[in-house]
């Protein structure tokens, strides 16, 4: 499973690179496909890359190349080797999952603790922070440009939350020092892509913290986007990113629940915690995944419902957690 490929092995004789990420690419599956991308075609320039993404947020175009992603997956394509990265599974593929399928040989990079493993080599290390930090480690230092160097720091920047969550360890950080002795403006990389907002993700932010409940005594704090508002707003998905993690910053809560409306009664979940819910495991229950403290997916059914459902699951860990422990049983003298 947790097999570390060698990039320069496994690209000789290879003509044809494709490299995909997940569905409603973020910050560490852009920063990862363009990272690696902008490596191989700076030091292998004979090779035939193609990066496949679908839409993504306006501010990712800072990074060099950017306008070069193919966001249409209408393009037939068969490669010598096929890099799925920062994806748990097939269906996070999304379009591109037909890359994979054509590809000669498949390569996973991932630190989801949900990926069981998909493609002929699997590199999944669930304690790494990022898919970037894990791409970063597969290069040759020397080799690594400025414009790789952005791509790799813009992604280990947005899945550390720019080095606040528990993800964040040690070899986190060396690896964005040494990526920051490339050049890179570290500091524009965080405020553009991570912190500035729209006026309208200003709104919309707004409106999901003032229309937020408390739920179990304040452990849970839920909010709910419906279409109906983002049309009002012209917000996209993409739009909606952060929330979430403001949920999360209310004090005394251990998770927070943030869902939008993709269809009458479907809904995107996103799900945040903090050290007494395994949100991973609640996800993958209703068929999505992600991390111990930072998972969603896909349901459908009334606001309540799926509200209640997740709740359910929530609670019950949180009961696990506060289970008074049993002393052990004392050996009394003879």
């Amino acid at each position: 499973m947790n097999l570390r490929p060698d990039l320069a092995e496994e690209l000789k004789n290879v003509k044809t690179v494709t490299i995909a990420g997940h569905i409603r690419p973020d910050g560490d599956a852009v920063g990862s496909c363009m990272g690696l991308y902008l490596y191989l075609k700076e030091n292998m320039p004979q090779l035939d890359l193609k990066v496949f993404l679908e839409e993504m947020p306006q501010s990712y175009y800072l990074l060099q190349d950017s306008s070069e992603i193919c966001h249409s997956f209408e393009e037939e394509r068969e490669s010598d080797l096929f890099f799925c990265l920062d994806c748990a599974d097939e269906l996070r593929l999304g379009k591109a999952v037909k890359y994979k399928n054509s590809a000669k040989k498949t390569i996973c990079v991932d630190h989801h603790i949900s990926n069981g493993g998909f493609c002929d080599v699997n590199y999944v290390v669930p304690e790494a922070s990022s898919t970037s930090e894990l791409i970063y480690s597969l290069l040759e230092k020397d080799k690594i440009t400025q414009p790789a160097a952005e791509a790799l720091y813009m992604g280990i920047v947005h899945d550390t939350g720019v080095f606040r969550h528990s993800n964040t360890a040690p070899e986190t950080l060396e690896a964005a020092a040494d990526l920051l002795r490339k050049g890179i403006d570290g500091s524009k990389i965080i405020n553009l892509t991570y912190y500035d907002k729209t006026y309208y993700q200003n709104q919309i932010l707004g409106r999901a913290l003032l229309e937020s409940i408390l739920l179990l005594d304040g452990k849970i704090i839920f909010s709910v986007v419906r279409r109906r508002q983002m049309v009002f707003y012209g917000v996209e998905p993409a739009d909606l990113d952060g929330i979430v993690q403001a949920l999360m910053s209310t004090a005394g809560t251990e998770a927070a629940i943030f869902m939008y409306e993709t269809d009458p009664q479907v809904f995107k979940v996103s799900l945040r915690s903090r050290d007494k819910v395994d949100v991973s495991s609640i996800a993958s229950f209703f068929g999505g995944g992600g991390h111990v403290h930072a998972a969603g997916c896909t349901m459908q059914g009334s606001v309540y419902d799926v509200a209640n459902n997740i709740t359910y699951y929530i609670e019950k860990q949180l009961q696990e957690t506060e289970k008074p422990q049993e002393d052990p049983v004392q050996e009394t003298e003879q």
